[in-house]
């Protein structure tokens, strides 16, 4: 039994743990993104329409073609009138002309056609769609690069108020413990009541702080949560990050795929709008009734094919109008993929300057708290042998909490950076 409870015990600390660190959240918000399920449905939709397309021009399409038209004239022909629901011939009569109605129509046929010929423009409707295919595939990469840099973005934000707020935790443990001392000197008169009173004050300043990084804590966190997706509202503890920068991109970036893929599907549609000029051939048949006067139905069942010829010779010179506008557009195509590396590469060295400077003003401020943990300790001696006034030891500790404070905005700083140059350098 202890054995079982042992085991449950540790599956709920496994559960709790997966929940609260970074990959969790990433893989949450791409899970339950709605951009994301669309991109892909997308592909699929493309996939299909591949197979609609292959279809339309190589298989054969069999119908049924049904019509009865009623056309009944009144006869005057020798001066006899008479009503003829199936005329049969007339020259003098009321009624539709029976050159245009034929007395009436009656069909009942089975069709076949067959496209002959049509691989070629299969073909070229097939590669654009499957261009198609590749730009919403790579779409669902790009959308998950993005989601991956946002839910990291706000991870680091919650962790800023995370190391505050476990700061101040210290601060009042820290402060707990010197008003203890401070109480008990005061009693044996080595120190003044004014002394513990400014003690109480800030223990009840860092009691403010507490509360109020807390609640920003929270927030955040539940502003992590609907970004990801999550229906959570249970209080946790974010594991700690650590981030490095990427190195050199040695396969081509993920961005540039987009361009390649955009000047692809330009020029599939190219590709697309000439089979226009390509002749079209088709093969048809049909079998069954057709008939125009009703008598003779019995003896109108039969059958009948062909075949059919369509070919677009001149059109203004359409073709070669094209031909230009789907040159301008690869030039474009090119010209913002140019870009796009320049001004990549000038971001990325903007960033790493950045990140160097960051990284000396963090150095700078871990060798200030080293030397402050050092001053306040030596400070605690000195009040302990009452040398040493209760405010200087606060207005250093209060210094101290500035640089403190001050550290942890340069390190999420640091972590922001590293994350965009990553996002960047990809």
């Amino acid at each position: 039994m202890q054995k079982l409870i042992l085991f449950i015990l540790l599956l709920m600390t496994k559960g709790s743990f997966a929940q609260s660190n970074l990959s969790y959240y990433i893989s949450a918000a791409k899970q339950n993104s709605p951009l994301l399920f669309d991109s892909k449905n997308q592909s699929e939709i493309n996939g299909l329409e591949a197979e609609r397309l292959k279809a339309f021009y190589t298989k054969p399409q069999i119908g049924l073609t049904a019509n009865y038209l009623f056309a009944p004239i009144i006869s005057t022909e020798n001066n006899h009138v008479s009503f003829e629901p199936n005329p049969n011939g007339a020259d003098h009569y009321f009624g539709y002309d029976l050159a245009a109605s034929n007395g009436g129509t009656y069909q009942g046929l089975i069709t076949f056609t067959q496209p002959l010929f049509n691989a070629g423009r299969y073909e070229a409707y097939a590669v654009q769609t499957n261009v198609l295919k590749q730009i919403n595939q790579n779409n669902v990469k790009l959308t998950e690069h993005d989601i991956e840099k946002l839910v990291t973005d706000q991870y680091i934000l919650c962790l800023l108020d995370k190391k505050q707020m476990q700061f101040v935790d210290t601060m009042l443990l820290l402060l707990r413990d010197q008003t203890d001392i401070v109480k008990k000197l005061v009693e044996n008169s080595i120190l003044k009541q004014s002394d513990l009173t400014l003690l109480n004050i800030e223990y009840q300043n860092n009691l403010g702080f507490q509360t109020t990084y807390k609640a920003t804590y929270r927030r955040d966190v539940m502003d992590l949560n609907v970004l990801c997706g999550i229906n959570d509202t249970t209080y946790i503890l974010l594991d700690e990050l650590t981030l490095t920068p990427s190195g050199p991109v040695t396969a081509t970036s993920g961005y540039l795929e987009k361009y390649k893929l955009d000047s692809m599907n330009v020029l599939g549609a190219q590709k697309v709008f000439e089979t226009k000029y390509k002749p079209t051939f088709n093969f048809y048949s049909n079998a069954g009734l057709n008939a125009v006067y009703a008598p003779t139905i019995p003896n109108r069942l039969g059958l009948s094919a062909g075949l059919s010829l369509t070919w677009n010779f001149f059109d203004g010179n359409q073709k070669s109008i094209t031909r230009k506008k789907t040159d301008l557009q690869l030039k474009s195509v090119s010209f913002y993929r140019n870009n796009f590396l320049l001004q990549n590469n000038v971001r990325k060295n903007k960033i790493l300057t950045e990140l160097q400077s960051y990284n000396d003003r963090k150095s700078i401020a871990e060798n200030q708290l080293t030397e402050y943990t050092s001053l306040l300790s030596s400070y605690k001696k000195e009040i302990l042998q009452g040398q040493l006034s209760v405010l200087s030891y606060i207005t250093t500790l209060k210094n101290m909490t500035t640089v403190k404070r001050d550290y942890f905005i340069l390190e999420t700083n640091r972590l922001l950076l590293i994350n965009a140059y990553n996002y960047w350098n990809w």
